[in-house]
């Protein structure tokens, strides 16, 4: 296949109906309206299930209702569109049927601003609705990975029975940039075992999230968390670029992961020993990778378009074995490189001077005078 130029967000949606989703259902908020305007047109011309719902709320609910047959289905929606999903979503664990969810973020808290941001990480990576269930959460850094991982997610979601998140900033809905589309893929024509589609001759199938007795709705959580111990063990992802010589190393996922990746090449031009650890799954977190690189690195620096959202997993995960430092933009507010280059060459210049517990203070201190001087 060649590559043309695309949209994130329409480039995500060819993805999905190239991996053969069947039905869609999502209410349009900016910044990723574009995905359900390609939906309405594409779906339906291929025989395919389209429906714009009144609402965030309605839409959720009728994938859920849709994943019961088996079919591949999906949303798509930006921060407080997500957030109205939320109850929904549990629905959809608590029932063990598989949806895939792309989120477009966008500044907030509130209505916010229709601006790139990296607000909703611990909504979707540590929330995504109530009781003890986890979703596969994927994070891309660019248009091409957009479409990878779109197409991995229905894969995962099927997989292990699953609500699978692609999640990205603004910035890459709506940026274009050269890819490749994925082949066209056949749809499956018989519905798993599991599922309950009505065809004649199939056994009676229940499904439902609710039990009513607390040692069955134990069993559930038991299987559930059973599926998620796979789901760490085998399908963690992430990247490194420059890790084999770094003695510091910035750790950022998607747009910031991207922008930082720019600020980490200018550093090593001025023979600075830095490297770029970029999660891709955020959920499971690969929290194993982050000790080992604390092992040998003097510090990390945690980059993210937000206040710091991925940073207590990153220090989770380092355990105290080296400083872990931040630097983060909020409100829909993209760091620059340059940005980034200046706390990189901060922190190799001058050693952590102050505990783990402030880095968030001393952090602020020093994003004022970025704010303040630029008004």
């Amino acid at each position: 296949m060649a590559r043309e130029l695309l949209k994130g967000n329409i480039a995500m949606a060819e993805a999905a109906i190239r991996a053969g989703v069947e039905a869609y259902f999502g209410y349009p908020i900016t910044p990723q309206t574009e995905l359900l305007e390609w939906m309405s047109s594409r779906m339906p011309e291929l025989g395919r299930v389209f429906l714009q719902a009144e609402s965030e709320v309605a839409a959720i609910n009728m994938v859920y209702g849709a994943a019961c047959t088996g079919k591949r289905v999906m949303s798509s929606s930006s921060s407080p569109g997500i957030s109205l999903m939320m109850e929904g979503m549990s629905y959809v664990a608590g029932t063990e049927v598989p949806v895939v969810l792309i989120d477009v973020m966008r500044g907030g808290p509130g209505l916010g601003n229709i601006a790139p941001s990296q607000g909703d990480y611990h909504q979707i990576v540590h929330g995504g609705g109530h009781g003890d269930f986890r979703p596969i959460v994927l994070a891309p850094a660019s248009v091409q990975e957009a479409i990878d991982y779109t197409v991995l997610a229905f894969d995962l979601a099927e997989k292990y029975r699953a609500i699978a998140v692609v999640l990205v900033d603004g910035s890459i809905g709506q940026m274009m940039e050269p890819a490749e589309l994925p082949p066209m893929r056949p749809l499956k024509k018989e519905a798993p075992v599991w599922a309950t589609d009505g065809s004649p001759g199939r056994p009676r199938r229940l499904l439902s999230s609710i039990y009513l007795q607390p040692h069955d709705e134990e069993q559930v959580n038991l299987r559930l968390l059973k599926r998620w111990q796979q789901i760490e063990t085998n399908e963690v992802r992430f990247k490194a670029y420059f890790l084999e010589d770094a003695e510091f190393v910035v750790v950022g996922f998607g747009t910031a992961g991207r922008v930082a990746l720019s600020a980490v090449r200018a550093a090593r031009n001025e023979g600075l020993p830095v490297g770029l650890f970029r999660p891709i799954t955020l959920s499971p977190f690969p929290s194993k990778e982050i000790e080992k690189i604390a092992q040998s690195a003097k510090s990390l620096l945690v980059v993210e378009m937000n206040a710091g959202q991925m940073l207590d997993d990153v220090r989770l995960a380092v355990q105290g074995r080296t400083p872990v430092e931040f630097y983060g933009r909020m409100g829909g507010v993209v760091p620059f490189p340059d940005e980034i280059l200046a706390e990189i060459r901060r922190i190799t210049s001058t050693p952590s001077a102050f505990p783990n517990g402030r880095v968030r203070d001393q952090w602020l201190k020093r994003l004022e005078k970025v704010v303040f001087s630029a008004n």
